[in-house]
């Protein structure tokens, strides 16, 4: 990994998942910044832009595939990578994140060693990736 940590928001609801997956991306060495809902989060990014964000489904205010439609189409959000992390593997719900502006999906739960690699992906497609 760089020299710099690669800043994470994580937008979950449910405590155990948070926590969960905060604690397994601050072991893979990235800074991990929790918020459980969508106002928090757009709050969160009115300040310094994460390097990636994982929105989590089901979010106080607005759907997870809603916030992540907000903020790609948002001038100064848009270029930050995001994955919708769901419970719902149905093809057409996967399609509707993607369509959205979804760069990764991930159905949980999930196993550790294919978040490791869909975090990475998304830490790849950074516009400051070095």
């Amino acid at each position: 990994m760089q020299d710099k940590p690669i800043n994470v928001l994580l937008i979950e609801e449910e405590p155990m998942l948070r926590e969960i997956t905060s604690f397994r991306l601050e072991l893979l060495g990235y800074r991990v910044e929790c918020v459980e809902s969508a106002e928090q989060a757009l709050d969160r990014l009115s300040g310094e832009l994460p390097d990636l964000m994982i929105v989590g489904h089901f979010l106080p205010g607005m759907s997870g595939i809603e916030l992540i439609d907000r903020v790609s189409n948002d001038i100064r959000t848009s270029s930050v990578p995001v994955m919708l992390l769901s419970p719902n593997a149905d093809l057409d719900h996967v399609q509707r994140a993607y369509t959205a502006g979804a760069k990764e999906y991930l159905v949980a739960p999930y196993d550790p060693m294919v978040l490791q690699d869909k975090i990475h992906k998304l830490a790849s497609r950074r516009p400051t990736a070095t």
